[in-house]
């Protein structure tokens, strides 16, 4: 979360958020993303790849209609599912072989 919480700061800061909107929406989304304030196809995204990543048997064709329903094409919903399956994977592979965070990704811009 740290890591690519900074990447999401500088994303944000990018488009002329102020600090505190940016630490309130990323405090949102590492504590409850439930009550980040984001649209919902954003939310719908976040809410897919929480479950690929944490329940992939849970995946079905409901899940992917909510996807649609809130505008997502099967070229975007496949680009979605790649992105966050390959993130779980570098992340296990990371975690596996106990690599630590640079100083950099774990202090503020």
């Amino acid at each position: 979360m740290v890591h690519h919480g900074a990447g999401l700061r500088q994303l944000l800061h990018a488009q002329g958020r102020s600090v505190e909107e940016t630490d309130a929406l990323i405090t949102a989304l590492v504590e409850d993303p439930g009550t980040a304030d984001i649209p919902p196809a954003d939310r719908a995204m976040l809410e897919y790849a929480a479950q690929l990543t944490g329940a992939p048997p849970t995946i079905t064709a409901e899940t992917i209609n909510r996807l649609r329903h809130v505008g997502f094409d099967d070229r975007a919903i496949h680009d979605i599912c790649a992105v966050a399956a390959y993130y779980a994977f570098v992340n296990r592979i990371a975690d596996g072989l106990g690599v630590e965070l640079e100083e950099r990704f774990t202090t503020g811009p």
